[in-house]
């Protein structure tokens, strides 16, 4: 059955409906970037909220700068903007349709529409999800790049932006002069400190084309940071095979896993939903729970993903059943991550664990290895190179953290240890694999790329033990250096 609002009342038995009426919704946020995860996270919790009978003017109207989010607004157009959401436990799936979006701004040029929409008094929340490298980082700084040709384009053409950034200035430039309060900006996507990044970003371009407006900014408009986290797959032709065995006919079904959080810094100076009445935490301390996804859960992504790679893995779930990769998980996060972690307010990091380990091992989802291996420059410096750097700072072992890193640099040679080739996984992928090369005779060059290990590399002791392992890694195979490290012998 085709998603309409037509077709609502007579969706097929056992798909969960909008328990509202969506006419009687209206917009308060205007969310950028209307991909999987936002349908299957922040949409999902405004629907359960909506549900309640609460919040009904906080809807959501979706939006986007990017070729990929017009075919998106195409997609959600024709289906009235609803989504069907399938989480998918171990033997279990179920499927809901969710109503909280009720627009899409037209995809254009110049960002006229997307502007115009956010300088409407009614919203007061602008929501993004615009990937983590989205955010015109410089890698060898880590802060803010004005000097990226985007961010100049749009200094130039301040009235008719193309990123994201730019029309936010653009339409915090129209509020403040029509004397209307600023919205709130919040970052959904998973960076560290995201509600700082984005005000980097907004401020930033501000300041090149008008300081006057970026003090604004900076003095008036808040940017609460969150900790957002749903392991929520690409969509292709299973997943909408998955819809139609639900009976629907979805442009863009969304699939996930059971799981999910979300945690912010209560700062809306011109309000938000209760979302805490569907389990959203706001607290003051969003930094320790986001040190803790960040260091266990991405962090240990990046501990399965390559060894898996180098195996020819295909599945995450596949990769769990193999009882050495998922030993070589246990330990490091037990012996090298949990004990640098600092305590988080009401969360024992020993079940947080255990919970990271299930989901890894959730067979249902068909996450993919590649993904977990995607990226690894951007990934690597934050995920995995401070907990590398708090273990020495503590003084404690870091070897598997460091035979990590190897194996990351193994990978990146650009075949696997059957011979495969790994096609390119990473926007440096040439020069990734330029560097591995060079590093099977000289370990160095990998430690000297500062974008990613910064100084870390100029410590002998670091660099001595890198290249041991790494020459062991290509002299003996990664399986049997990981079982040395197992048995304590690396």
């Amino acid at each position: 059955m085709t998603l309409s609002n037509a077709t609502l009342d007579t969706l097929p038995a056992g798909v969960a409906r909008p328990a509202y009426d969506r006419a009687g919704l209206t917009p308060g946020i205007v969310h950028v970037g209307c991909g999987n995860f936002h349908r299957a996270h922040m949409a999902v919790y405004l629907d359960d909220l909506f549900a309640t009978g609460a919040g009904h003017d906080w809807a959501i109207l979706g939006a986007g700068v990017r070729e990929g989010d017009a075919k998106m607004r195409a997609a959600l157009e024709g289906q009235d903007y609803l989504s069907s959401v399938i989480e998918l436990a171990p033997g279990a799936k179920t499927a809901r349709v969710i109503g909280a979006m009720t627009g899409f701004v037209p995809v254009e040029p110049g960002n006229a529409g997307l502007i115009a929409a956010m300088s409407d008094p009614s919203i007061r929340i602008v929501s993004l999800t615009v990937t983590e490298g989205g955010y015109y980082i410089d890698p060898k700084t880590g802060t803010f790049s004005p000097a990226h040709p985007d961010i100049q384009k749009d200094a130039a053409n301040p009235a008719a932006p193309d990123t994201v950034f730019g029309a936010i200035v653009a339409a915090l430039k129209a509020r403040r002069d029509a004397g209307i309060p600023a919205f709130t900006v919040m970052c959904c996507d998973n960076v560290p400190h995201n509600g700082h990044v984005t005000r980097d970003a907004v401020v930033g371009l501000a300041q090149l084309s008008d300081p006057e407006l970026a003090a604004w900014i900076g003095a008036g408009v808040a940017f609460p940071n969150s900790m957002v986290d749903r392991i929520t797959p690409a969509t292709g032709p299973k997943e909408r095979d998955l819809a139609a065995s639900f009976g629907l006919e979805d442009a863009a079904p969304v699939t996930c896993e059971p799981f999910r959080q979300w945690v912010m810094e209560d700062n809306f100076p011109s309000g938000r939903p209760p979302l805490e009445t569907v389990g959203v935490t706001f607290t003051p301390h969003v930094d320790k729970f986001e040190t803790m996804k960040i260091r266990i859960l991405n962090g240990g992504h990046a501990i399965i993903a390559y060894p898996a790679g180098l195996r020819d893995i295909h599945f995450v779930h596949e990769a769990m059943a193999d009882p050495q990769v998922r030993a070589f998980l246990d330990r490091i996060e037990t012996d090298e991550i949990l004990p640098i972690v600092p305590p988080v307010p009401g969360t024992d990091l020993n079940d947080y664990k255990a919970l990271i380990i299930d989901r890894f091992s959730n067979p249902e989802v068909a996450d993919t290895v590649r993904r977990l291996c995607l990226d690894g420059s951007n990934r690597q410096p934050k995920f995995i190179i401070p907990s590398i750097r708090d273990c020495l700072a503590a003084g404690r072992d870091a070897t598997g953290l460091i035979l990590l890193s190897a194996l990351w640099c193994r990978y990146c040679y650009g075949t696997s240890e059957t011979g495969a080739v790994i096609e390119p996984n990473d926007p440096s992928w040439d020069a990734l694999v330029a560097r591995s090369k060079a590093a099977k005779d000289d370990p160095a060059q990998w430690l000297a790329m500062r974008e990613v290990y910064g100084d870390l590399g100029d410590d002998p002791a670091v660099a001595a033990r890198f290249a041991a392992i790494l020459r062991a890694v290509w002299a003996e195979g990664s399986v049997a250096v990981i079982d040395r490290y197992l048995s304590g012998k690396l």
